[in-house]
């Protein structure tokens, strides 16, 4: 027993310093918790601190639903309800790209059709704890295309509820199409009964495990997600779901902010426990066999990604840069697929999926980061005919929605054909740019004498546009970032 103690604490311990080490060089935390696990657990060789990763199961449950739980807490409902119609398309569209591609991957490894269905939810959900995580450390937040990825995020997490209801029956091993029609239909039932508690019943839930002090509140709460996650597992339903729409029902209350405040470190505790152990129960052997696979799931990844950040940025009229930052920010897979994955090794399918899923969930982990800072490279590639305008000079450019300069634009219109100091001089000029504060014409900083950006230097005059026909665009030098014209915007406005 007090060896159990002794392994288990020395195990979370350094998987906390590696996380710390991730930290520092700006990688979730989420792969290191898991390399933990890998390197110390029975499927390694070298020492091993949890000789039965079984021993941590019921911790690990505990993990599994405190992360769902937080999730539904969270959740913005109204926010997705009052999305325009475009944010719906662009997750759709991200949703179907990623989902399908990965269903078709699955059918073609040929591990089975349930695995199929599994790899497509691994493939196709994204981390949205990584990817707010990126916006916020790559600086990110007032960019024009923040509010896109916060939306598509966030209907991804409506999306996993639908996903799991449909997978739990699937997962159950029914013996029969009529028993398989009666499981998914348990399923949504009992998914359209708590949304229905979180309309309807949600004050009463509030007034269950309200108290004055912390304490109780905390374990009250705690008392009534295992509960309800217990409920769901036993009549067929995942708990993780029954954590996430028990979590929709105590959003809607008045304690949400206090349960919120209260969860969150028994969620991160938990939560590390929980990918810990799923690391544990990886043999490393295992990998080996499926290492190509993941290769050609990680490529198929960043490709439908892109699309989909394409396909958003055509809707939402960004910019180059704007489309690859919403494809390559939401590219880390994390908690969601490795929750897919737990659920199907507990139901018997394909052991390779942990080893798959595992190296695929460590490799994205490291890659997504990397690939979302370095986004001006993909910009660079994209052609303009797949986005709305002419961004020819401006494509690596971020776009922002929080410049405070606009009140310093005084002329919005010009007619000058020429860059009149290059004429003077006698040199030539690549595009034309005017100041919007008091109509002076210069050319672009591709042309020999950066005549505009001059300008801007002597007068600190901070905002430019250009006068290249079919381009809408203006620049802020002072925010170092584009702000674009309203869509129809011409030259004679």
């Amino acid at each position: 027993m007090h060896a159990d103690l002794v392994g288990f604490g020395a195990l979370v311990l350094i998987a906390g310093l590696l996380a710390r080490f991730g930290r520092r060089i700006n990688l979730p935390t989420v792969p290191f918790f898991m390399l933990a696990g890998i390197l110390l657990g029975p499927g390694t060789p070298g020492p091993v601190l949890v000789p039965h990763p079984e021993d941590l199961g019921l911790l690990a449950s505990l993990g599994l639903v405190l992360l769902l739980f937080h999730l539904g807490v969270e959740f913005p409902v109204e926010q997705v309800i009052g999305s325009g119609k475009r944010l719906f398309v662009a997750a759709g569209a991200y949703i179907a790209l990623n989902i399908g591609a990965g269903l078709l991957f699955g059918f073609a490894l040929g591990w089975g059709g349930y695995e199929a269905f599994v790899i497509a939810g691994a493939l196709g959900i994204s981390s949205s704890a990584i990817a707010t995580k990126l916006l916020i450390e790559l600086r990110r937040l007032a960019n024009a295309e923040t509010p896109v990825i916060l939306g598509i995020i966030v209907i991804e997490d409506l999306f996993l509820a639908l996903y799991l209801a449909l997978l739990s029956p699937l997962l159950s091993g029914a013996g029969s199409a009529g028993e398989l029609a009666l499981r998914i239909g348990l399923s949504f039932g009992y998914l359209v009964v708590l949304f229905a508690v979180a309309r309807y019943g949600a004050r009463l839930v509030g007034k269950i495990i309200d108290s004055n002090e912390d304490e109780l509140l905390a374990i009250l709460m705690v008392g009534l997600v295992v509960l309800v996650a217990g409920i769901s597992a036993e009549i067929g339903v995942s708990d993780a779901i029954g954590a996430l729409m028990i979590g929709l029902v105590v959003s809607r209350t008045p304690i949400r902010e206090r349960v919120e405040r209260l969860v969150l470190p028994l969620r991160d505790v938990f939560a590390a426990v929980f990918f810990v152990a799923f690391g544990l129960s990886i043999n490393v052997s295992a990998i080996g066999s499926v290492a190509l696979p993941v290769l050609l799931a990680v490529l198929l990844t960043v490709v439908t990604n892109v699309l989909a950040g394409l396909i958003a940025g055509r809707l939402f009229g960004l910019n180059q840069r704007g489309a690859a930052n919403v494809g390559l920010t939401v590219l880390g897979r994390g908690e969601f697929s490795l929750i897919l994955a737990t659920l199907a090794l507990a139901a018997g399918l394909d052991a390779r999926l942990g080893p798959f899923i595992a190296l695929y969930v460590l490799v994205l982990a490291v890659t997504s980061p990397l690939l979302a800072a370095n986004s001006r490279y993909l910009a660079r590639i994209i052609p303009d005919r797949f986005l709305h305008g002419n961004w020819r000079y401006v494509r690596e450019e971020t776009m922002s929605t929080a410049c405070t300069h606009l009140d310093r634009i005084n002329i919005t219109e010009s007619d000058a054909e020429a860059c009149p100091q290059c004429v003077e001089s006698g040199d030539d000029w690549v595009q034309l740019r005017m100041c919007l504060t008091c109509g002076a014409v210069g050319c672009c900083s591709d042309s020999v004498n950066s005549h505009a950006e001059e300008h801007y230097r002597q007068t600190g005059h901070p905002l430019i546009r250009s006068l290249e026909p079919g381009e809408h665009w203006r620049y802020c030098y002072i925010d170092g970032a584009l702000v674009r014209e309203p869509m129809g915007a011409t030259r004679g406005e």
